[in-house]
This record gives structure tokens, sequence and C-alpha cells, in this order.
């Protein structure tokens, strides 16, 4: 919104500042951080007169959760609040990559805070209908992979080829023109992330800090890619407007570390699906925008990993009646097998970071 104070640059140079990605990152992290720290404290309180007894914590997981019982959840409202108001503010709104991640996190948020109240509501860890949920979330994704295709289309240098083709890392000119199918793997790979994040929201403070590393690694590859002479100096594929999308990814880490100041153990408020499966599909839809899906299974490896161990152990139960893990997803493997919630958040924490830089040295390595 505040774009248009570039238009006054001729007549005070200070405005130019508005022109540049950086300084509205910069700005759009700060504002987010801001409205949480300012709202957190009162959305906390209302949480808690209206939810009674919190979310539901689960019967045969670690005994250790039995003292959260009572604490609140749908702190995600207040990252969503940061993020887009934050956003709305400082990004480019007329541009089709910043509108349809907005959607994809605004629309993925109403489906966690759908189920976030049932859970509430009905004291069950039970919520929304899986099925009837993946079905809206492929559809809000598909819609935003459809929109950004065809932006891609005509604004893509190479061709429009491009827009509907995976590119893979390690190598300059891999790609697989899938055509209209894209929308599926597009979309695919938006749920997946959604619901890789999700899974990995069971500890204070786990979800949030990988959140805002892959974030901070996405901001840097949306800055590159859409910019045409760092994308051809490493050989990315290069897509006008994406650049853009570091406005948003900055905002998620102010919103994240606004969050976390209330969400650090013992935590005061929980995320919940509202905030997990909205920022999951957010940074799914900047790596599909970004050509980086297949980057994103490196940068969100602990999502990948956590999301891994649940298939397993499902699979493997059906199929034999035990166990692979303790419990699944695995942080409460590991605290089964004796470690500390903080020894598997902060353990967790070292392995998205590690994650994240092996995901942009495939920047260079081509």
């Amino acid at each position: 919104m505040l774009i248009w104070l570039v238009e006054l640059a001729n007549h005070i140079q200070f405005f130019n500042l508005f022109r540049y990605i950086t300084f509205r990152t910069g700005a759009a992290m700060f504002t987010a951080a801001l409205i949480v720290f300012l709202f957190g404290p009162k959305i906390i309180s209302s949480l808690k007169v209206r939810q009674g007894k919190g979310q539901p914590i689960r019967a045969d997981g670690p005994q250790t959760h039995f003292k959260k019982s009572g604490t609140p959840t749908m702190g995600g409202l207040m990252i969503l609040a940061g993020i887009v108001g934050s956003s709305l503010l400082w990004a480019d709104l007329s541009n089709v990559y910043v509108v349809a991640t907005l959607l994809v996190t605004l629309g993925f948020g109403a489906i966690g805070f759908y189920d976030d109240y049932l859970k509430v509501t009905k004291q069950s860890d039970k919520g929304f209908s899986g099925k009837a949920r993946l079905a809206i979330e492929f559809v809000i994704a598909g819609i935003a992979v459809f929109f950004m295709m065809e932006a891609a289309k005509v604004s893509a240098p190479q061709g429009p080829h491009v827009a509907t083709s995976i590119a893979f890392p390690f190598f300059k000119d891999a790609l697989l023109n899938i055509g209209y199918f894209f929308i599926l793997f597009g979309g695919f790979v938006i749920v997946a992330a959604g619901n890789a994040v999700n899974l990995t929201d069971g500890l204070d403070g786990l979800a949030i800090v990988p959140v805002m590393i892959a974030s901070a690694a996405f901001g840097l590859i949306a800055y590159l890619a859409g910019n045409i002479v760092f994308s051809g100096y490493l050989q990315i594929n290069f897509v006008p407007g994406t650049g853009e999308l570091a406005v948003i990814l900055g905002a998620v880490i102010g919103a994240g570390l606004g969050f976390l100041w209330f969400n650090a153990p013992p935590a005061a408020i929980f995320m919940g699906d509202t905030g997990s499966l909205s920022l999951g599909g957010l940074i799914g839809t900047v790596a599909v925008a970004t050509k980086h899906e297949i980057v994103m299974v490196i940068i969100g490896g602990l999502f990948v990993m956590e999301t891994l161990s649940v298939i397993i152990q499902v699979f493997w139960y059906k199929r034999t009646g035990r166990r692979v893990f303790l419990m699944a997803p695995i942080h409460h493997h590991f605290e089964k097998k004796g470690w500390t919630e903080s020894q598997v958040v902060i353990r967790f924490w070292i392995i998205a970071v590690g994650l994240a830089m092996l995901g942009l040295a495939t920047l260079k390595l081509r």
C-alpha cells in the first residue's frame, strides 16, 4: 500500500527508499513484530475467556504435556494479523504472487481456525474431516498456482514453458515441462507444506523457529529469483515479480518473533492449526512461485522428517500391528526416550538451520 509513496520521490528524495525491496522487507519485519507485541496480550486474554479449557491434550502423549492443560490455542490469529497487516502496508498489492500467497495464507488459516474451533468446542483432538480439509486446501492451492502460472507465462523471459515446468537443483537448464499438470503438482507442494508444518507443531517453539528459518532462506531465494542480474549470475530461473515475496517473508519473520515471545516455554498460547497450516501453505506457495519446489524439501527437511515419521508409523502399524517409533510425530518419540522438551526443540532448531544452509548452497552448485 505504501509503495505509492515512491511517486513522491521526485519531490522528496527520502521516499525513494520505498522503491527498494530490501527496505520494505525490513520495514515489514518490524511492523509485523510490533503488531503482534501490541495486540498479542489482548488476543491471548480474549481466547482464554472464550476457550475455557483451552487446547485438548492427547491422552497418549508424554506425561509432561498434561501440565499445559488450559493453554489457549488459535495463536495463529496473532501471526496472521502481523503478516497480513504488515504485507498490506509494505508489499505491492498489484503483484500476482503477493495476492496468491496471501490468498493461500488466509484460506489455509481459515481452515485451521475451523479445525481449532471444533477441537476446542468438542474438547477432542479430532477436528475437521481429513478428506474434506484436504479437498478444500487443494482447491485454494490450485487457484493460486493457476494464477501464478498464467502470470509467469506472460513475464518469463525464458519462454512460457518455464511456467509449467519443474526445475531441478544442481542443474542449470534441467526443466521438466508437465503442462497444466503443474497445477496439480504445485497444489500438492502447497498442501503438503501446510500439513507438514501442522504435524511439526507439537512443542513450545518447535514449529515457529524453523518456519522463520525457512522464511529467511526463501526470502533470499525470492529476492534473487526476482532479480535478473543475480538470477543470471547464479543460473537460476528468473521469475519477474517474485522478489516482492521477500516482503511477505520478512513479515513472517517479524510476526514469528512476536509470537515466540508469548510461545516461549511455558507457552502462554499455542499457534494451533490456524497458524501452522497457514504458515506452511505460505512457504509452499513461495517455493512454487520461485520454481524451488524441490529445494523446499531440503530447506524444510525438518518438516519432511516429521511427516515421514507419521507416514511410516501409520503404514507399519497397519501392516504389522507394531510401532516403529515410540510415538509419532518423531519429536514425541524423542520425548518418550527421555529428552526434555527444551532439548528436542533446540536440537531440532539446529537441524533446521543446517538444512536451510544446505538448501541455499544449491543456488551455486549448478
